[in-house]
Formats: C-alpha cells, sequence, structure tokens
C-alpha cells in the first residue's frame, strides 16, 4: 500500500518531458514539483538604500567610534590619591569619570593632569607631583582592559587599535621643576610628556632668559609646552621661540586674536574646557577657535573631576557626543569635527616628536642655571 500510496501522490522528474521541464520553469522553477526554486529562495526587495543617519547625536556617536576623542586635561590622578577604594574598569559614582563613561563618551586618549596640591611654601612639591604619577601608573596597571599608558603618538595609535583608552602624563606645573633643566630631564624619563608654564617665576614679563633655555629643552626633548594660564606676554614671547607646536591643555578664556593667528603659525592646538555656562556657549568658544585660527588649531578639553563646574547637559564624561553632535547641528563638517576630536592632537604630538628629533644631534642637554641667567 506504502508503494502505491508514493507512486500514485509524487510526480517524478523522469515522467516529464524536456518541453514539460521548459514551461515549468517558465512559471517559477521546480517548486511545482515540490523543490525549492528561485522565485521561492529569492530575498525580498529592501528598498533604496536608507543612508546615514540624520540625527546629529547619532552621527556624533558614530564618528567618535572610528576617531575618539583626545581629552587635554583630566584632574583624576589627585581625586584618586585621596580615596581609599575605588573601581574604574566597573564604574566609580563617586567620579566623573570611570572606564564605561570614557567608552560611551567616545574617548580615547587622556591626559591626566600632575598638578599637585601647593606646599608649605606656596607652591607644588616636586615630591608631589612625582606620587601622581605614581598613581596614574598604579591605576593603568589595574585597569588592563580599559587604560594603556601612552608616552609618543604611536603609542596614542596603538592603544586606539587595541581598544584602550590611553593615558599620557601631564600637564605637570612648571614651578615644580624648581628652575632645573636636569629635573625637567628626569620627569621626562618617568613619562611626563606635557608642562604648563603658568606660575613659573622664569615667566616673569614674559619669558626671562632662563625661561627660553627651558622652552628650548624642552622642544629638545619633546614635551608639549603648555600656555593655559600663562599672561599674553608670555603666550607671545613662547610663540615666537619655540620649535614645535605648543598646546593650551585647558583655555577656558578666549585668547586674543593675534595669539589665536599667531597659534596657526605654529600649527599648536587650543584646547577648549567643557566648563562654559551651557553647551551651546562651549560650542560658541569652539567656533571662535576655529574661525579665527584655522579648524586645525582647535580641540576639546573635558576638565572633569576638577572641581570645576560643568555645563549642563555636559555633565560627566560620557556626555561628550552632545557637544559633538552640537557642532555637526552647526554644519561643521565631519573632517573638521574629526580634527577637533583626533587628528590636530595627534599631529601636535608627532610635531613635537619630530622637532625633537631634529633638535638632538645639533644640540647637547643644557646645564644652564638660573642664576647664570637671570641676573
Amino acid at each position: 500500500m506504502a508503494d502505491l500510496h508514493d507512486a500514485s501522490s509524487l510526480t517524478t522528474v523522469e515522467s516529464v518531458g524536456l518541453e514539460d521541464l521548459d514551461e515549468l520553469n517558465d512559471l517559477g522553477g521546480l517548486d511545482v514539483l515540490g523543490e525549492p526554486g528561485a522565485a521561492a529562495s529569492a530575498p525580498p526587495d529592501p528598498g533604496p538604500d536608507p543612508g546615514p543617519s540624520a540625527d546629529p547625536l547619532v552621527r556624533a556617536t558614530q564618528l567618535l567610534r572610528t576617531h575618539p576623542v583626545i581629552d587635554g586635561y583630566s584632574g583624576l590622578a589627585p581625586v584618586l590619591q585621596s580615596m581609599h577604594w575605588y573601581d574604574l574598569e566597573a564604574g566609580e559614582s563617586l567620579l566623573e569619570t570611570d572606564v564605561p563613561r570614557l567608552r560611551r563618551g567616545g574617548v580615547g586618549a587622556q591626559f591626566w593632569s600632575l598638578r599637585a596640591p601647593a606646599g608649605s611654601a606656596g607652591s607644588p612639591s616636586l615630591g608631589a607631583t612625582i606620587e601622581l604619577i605614581d598613581v596614574v601608573r598604579a591605576t593603568v596597571s589595574e585597569c588592563p582592559e580599559g587604560l594603556r599608558l601612552a608616552l609618543s603618538a604611536d603609542d596614542l595609535v596603538d592603544s586606539r587599535n587595541c581598544g584602550r583608552i590611553a593615558a599620557l602624563l601631564g600637564p605637570m606645573a612648571g614651578e615644580t621643576l624648581g628652575d632645573s633643566l636636569a629635573v625637567l630631564r628626569a620627569v621626562y624619563t618617568l613619562g611626563v610628556r606635557s608642562i604648563t608654564l603658568a606660575g613659573a617665576r622664569w615667566t616673569q614679563g614674559g619669558l626671562t632668559p632662563f625661561g627660553h633655555e627651558m622652552v628650548r629643552e624642552m622642544n629638545r626633548l619633546g614635551v608639549l609646552v603648555d600656555l593655559s594660564g600663562c599672561t599674553t606676554d608670555t603666550m607671545r614671547r613662547t610663540l615666537t621661540i619655540t620649535r614645535a607646536p605648543v598646546v593650551f591643555s585647558h583655555q577656558a578664556e578666549p585668547l586674543p586674536d593675534d595669539v589665536l593667528h599667531a597659534l596657526r603659525g605654529n600649527h599648536g592646538v587650543c584646547m577648549v574646557p567643557c566648563t562654559a555656562g551651557t553647551l551651546p556657549a562651549t560650542a560658541d568658544l569652539l567656533d571662535h577657535v576655529r574661525e579665527t585660527a584655522g579648524p586645525e588649531a582647535v580641540a576639546v578639553s573635558g576638565a572633569y573631576d576638577t572641581g570645576l563646574p560643568h555645563a549642563a547637559g555636559l555633565n560627566d564624561v560620557s556626555c561628550l557626543p552632545r557637544l559633538i553632535a552640537e557642532l555637526l547641528e552647526r554644519g561643521w563638517p565631519e573632517t573638521e569635527v574629526v580634527g577637533l576630536t583626533w587628528s590636530n592632537m595627534a599631529r601636535v604630538l608627532r610635531g613635537a616628536e619630530f622637532a625633537a628629533r631634529a633638535a638632538q644631534p645639533r644640540r647637547a642637554p643644557s646645564r644652564a642655571a638660573i642664576g647664570a641667567l637671570d641676573l
């Protein structure tokens, strides 16, 4: 019975002539015979390509996946030094920065400020600064899946390619150097890559002769010269003599136009902190730097965990995509936004390294003393 049922219920290819096969194919294939045909297996038409999202926040988030923010100033090190326990990789609600929020904020690198509290003499001590260097190095070691120490522009790129957030040491207060070029070389060996000149006594009246020597030695080593908080005379004089690009790591006050014009010629960068009264006001400051110094001279500083108030909507480091979305909504081309987030600051680091390689064969380490130059 089973054989009779099979024979009567199934139509086989052998029982169909070539003419019938052609007709079956015209009707849509062998699915008429119980086999899957081309027409039945064809996927549905997906319709037109929707293209990139028009939502600025979605665009900002997508852009930051490949071109993350190099954040010019984090106050995290001294805060962590005062905490008995913390877990940056899992998340730390007492802070404005942790690894999960850095990732949500599209941050690929941070400069960790080494600004130690003032000592009994009224200025940060070298010992306190070295303790902060130790805090940063220890924190990076404790967060191997999230952070990686970066000492060069190549390290910056390697960290990004490995899915880690680069931690750079600096800016360090220039007054901490104790008027010693040997101390400058020592902290460079420890990994410091940015030093701010503000507050050092050799910046009085612009730059003293010893101040000139300090800037030249920073150029020779490849240490970034940070002019944040300096007098306009110091800014102008430094921009005149430096052989490497300079930075303003957290310049809250608008710079004079002539300084911004000089910054364009220097190929340096002004990093605007997120501490203006509102998010649009922060974007206004970025607009001004871009329009006056050029799109290659602008970058951003979170200035989180510094105790400074932040604009509404930029409460912690995870909020940075909102600022990028605001700039996109204002019509910034994506190429210029990429410069703001990553390329401009990466270029400055490479520029400082190039200037150092050019200077070292021609210039020996300076043994100058402040007493001999600043009479």
